[in-house]
């Protein structure tokens, strides 16, 4: 995404650490946006979200690339 400020969503943190330390999901499914700062002197102007999407079974899922507004 080229930028150096990545952000993570809450939904997705609480979703590696819900079986503690030791035990990481060792498959998640995300989805990144490129988002503009709403700082006035921002050093950049961009950043990446990253966030958490729920599915129920990872068998035959593909990336994809949405294109949303």
């Amino acid at each position: 995404m080229k930028t150096k400020d990545v952000r993570i969503g809450i939904d997705l943190n609480n979703f590696l650490w819900s079986k503690g330390i030791k035990h990481v999901p060792y498959r998640v499914r995300v989805r990144l946006r490129r988002k503009k700062k709403e700082e006035e002197n921002a050093k950049e102007e961009m950043y990446t979200l990253v966030r958490y999407l729920p599915v129920d079974s990872f068998k035959g899922l593909r990336p994809e690339k949405v294109n949303s507004e």
